[in-house]
């Protein structure tokens, strides 16, 4: 077949507005006739244009994620691109592409993921644009995509055969290079860098017994690599560890719910020390201890109390951020450091103004979701490295080191209670009447609890001065209590409401109670302020976190 650029006529398709993390949609949506590469090149329109730059490309191997790649490569050389680094056989975990990125000082990377979402020709597909800082694309950029995504006209698109991606090695397409890498080699030097490999090695050769769940997924392979063959722990410490297209018919995401399996073995008999999981494309992570689960919101209070025993973070944090709806453990270990502590709305890309201004290298969000400024993206195999360095250098157990953490900072009981598949209008009309009423809360008392404070949260960027509006309801209470509700954006299917919920005892008298029977009043609460039974005629979560 010979080489030639074809412009193909075509016109907008409604829905092409990216959300919290990219397109997600359905999978048979993205293989309908133009819709990626409609996508696609609202994207090179939306910034600029694809001419002379670098780019790097992969996902989490997820059905459609190697057809979509071939596409993809195709319409980056018909735009003229100078360079493509891709993961050998379309891979990259999404810390590893954003790693690439900014290794490279590539102008930007398209990832193929739909992160925790389930995978399969008839599951959840998606495309997410990071920036050149290797971080996701801002809202200014997003919305510019969705701009161009309804003026589009035509795409353009290289004739040409299939490009060989089974082995690293340099390609050409058309104009085009094409580096073809390891997608393990360079992360896993760099977790190298940034981690005490040796003691962490010396800990697993002594006996510390770990078991990582990859969940058929893409870190799998970097797993195997970083905690197998470069610290020594058994073959076999990973499982689920070989990535599959539809994720072994598991749902990729790390939580108790999905990670059952997993549970099951921590808080079994011959348990092992530690656990993790990890899921679709790598940025999230699950920490287990013997008997013990650490919640996302305690993981990274820990982490923040303890970075130090790091060599990467041994100077000491400069400030650390967290999303709105994560518990306020981490400001009380800010606090005592005597740094910043930011709350940005939900979204990785909010933490990525303060990591380039230099104001934080540490944040986290409650779903699971934990890094640093070694990337510009959340990192789950990064916050297993960090937990183990942690145990390394403290030699004591996950539970010894939470319950010292609770005896100092106190306790944060928190959860999420998630309403899935729920009726849109529904949800949101149950919102918007809640909203409504948000400034005649204060001062009224529920459940014994005294309403302080209630709003919408607003937030203004302390870097760029932009201001981003209706990020989730807040209800806190004066007692230190809190509630926030949200809809998510990472579904592709009818509407998921999040319910949040938090409750501070200083302790130690009863830090080592059950969390969701110390939440039972915020959550009376909560179901009687928002009416949710009344509203969505539920008033059981599907997943409790």
């Amino acid at each position: 077949m010979s080489e030639h650029v074809t412009n193909v006529e075509t016109q907008p398709i409604p829905g092409q507005k990216p959300g919290t993390s990219g397109l997600r949609k359905k999978t048979p949506v993205f293989m309908q006739h133009h819709y990626l590469e409609n996508f696609i090149q609202s994207i090179f329109d939306a910034t600029g244009g694809a001419q002379g730059k670098t780019y790097v490309l992969g996902g989490d191997g997820r059905y459609f994620n190697d057809r979509a790649v071939q596409v993809i490569l195709r319409m980056m050389a018909a735009n003229g691109a100078r360079r493509v680094i891709v993961g050998q056989g379309g891979l990259l975990s999404t810390p590893a592409a954003s790693h690439l990125i900014r290794l490279n000082r590539a102008d930007g990377g398209i990832i193929l993921s739909a992160s925790h979402n389930p995978g399969g020709p008839d599951e959840d597909f998606g495309v997410k644009f990071n920036i050149a800082n290797g971080g996701p694309a801002p809202e200014s950029v997003t919305e510019a995509i969705w701009r161009a995504s309804q003026q589009i006209t035509r795409y353009r698109i290289l004739e040409t055969h299939d490009v060989d991606l089974s082995s690293p090695g340099r390609r050409q397409l058309a104009q085009m290079e094409i580096d073809v890498v390891d997608p393990v080699a360079d992360y896993a030097a760099l977790m190298e860098s940034l981690f005490d490999f040796n003691a962490i090695r010396a800990m697993i050769a002594g006996g510390f017994r770990l078991r990582f769940d990859a969940m058929c997924a893409v870190t799998g392979p970097y797993a195997v690599e970083i905690l197998e063959n470069r610290l020594g722990a058994p073959r076999g410490t990973v499982v689920n560890r070989l990535p599959l297209p539809d994720f072994g018919g598991l749902h990729p995401d790390p939580n108790p719910v999905w990670a059952k399996p997993l549970m099951d073995e921590l808080f079994g008999a011959n348990a092992p020390d530690f656990g993790a999981a990890s899921d679709g494309d790598g940025d999230r992570n699950m920490i287990l201890g013997r008997g013990i689960y650490v919640s996302p919101s305690d993981s990274l209070a820990v982490i923040a109390a303890n970075a130090h025993l790091a060599p990467g973070y041994a100077k000491g944090l400069a400030g650390v951020a967290r999303s709105m709806p994560t518990s306020q453990a981490v400001d009380r270990v800010a606090a005592k450091l005597g740094i910043d502590c930011y709350e940005t709305p939900t979204g990785w890309k909010f933490f990525g103004n303060l990591m380039d201004a230099g104001r934080v290298n540490l944040c986290g969000e409650e779903s699971f979701g934990t890094g640093s400024d070694h990337i510009r993206e959340k990192d789950g195999l990064w916050a297993v490295l960090m937990w183990l360095n942690i145990l390394a250098a403290r030699r004591e157990s996950v539970a010894d080191i939470l319950a010292a953490h609770w005896r100092e900072f106190g306790r944060n009981y928190y959860s999420r209670h998630d309403f899935e598949g729920l009726e849109t209008q529904a949800a949101e009309t149950m919102l918007a009447d809640l909203r409504d009423r948000l400034a005649r809360l204060p001062g009224q008392e529920i459940e014994g609890m005294r309403i302080a404070a209630a709003d919408d949260f607003a937030y203004r960027d302390p870097v760029d001065g932009s201001v981003t509006e209706h990020q989730g309801l807040r209800i806190r209470f004066a007692d230190g209590a809190r509630i926030v509700m949200r809809l998510s954006g990472t579904g592709t299917s009818g509407a998921t409401l999040r319910l949040y919920l938090e409750r501070f005892v200083p302790g130690p008298d009863r830090l080592a109670e059950d969390t969701q029977e110390m939440l039972a009043p915020v959550v009376r609460a909560a179901h009687a302020l928002a009416q949710i039974e009344a509203h969505l005629g539920r008033s059981t979560p599907d997943v409790v976190t």
